[in-house]
């Protein structure tokens, strides 16, 4: 027996098929809000800290997350080197605005000749 129903026309097959495609591109798209920043950097004066993943951190973040959290540190089968040498990335600073120097005034020294005495 044919089918009947709207589904199978190959108009709304193709319509279908560009829905999936659009929103696995918009999900999968690597500068979305799942993605990451065009250009990563440390924020400055004026911004609040975002989210900042472990590989725009440094190079080798996976082995540093598992020292740090001692996975494979009780394997007696393979001993692993008992330290990690951390490879940062150097990120720059993004600012707002500038920061203009702080006028701190000279100490204050007060001259004993140039008060009246009250006494």
């Amino acid at each position: 027996m044919a089918s009947t129903r709207n589904i199978n026309y190959p108009g709304n097959y193709c319509l279908e098929q560009k829905m999936h495609t659009d929103s696995a591109g918009y999900t999968l798209y690597p500068y979305s809000q799942y993605g990451s920043a065009y250009k990563t950097s440390m924020p400055g004066n004026g911004i609040c800290p975002g989210q900042i993943s472990g590989s725009n951190l440094s190079n080798n973040s996976v082995e540093i997350e598992s020292f740090l959290f001692g996975i494979n540190s009780t394997n007696l089968v393979t001993l692993k080197k008992p330290t990690i040498v951390p490879d940062f990335k150097c990120l720059g600073q993004v600012n707002l605005y500038e920061k203009r120097p702080t006028l701190v005034p000279r100490p204050l020294y007060v001259e004993k000749n140039q008060r009246p005495n009250i006494l």
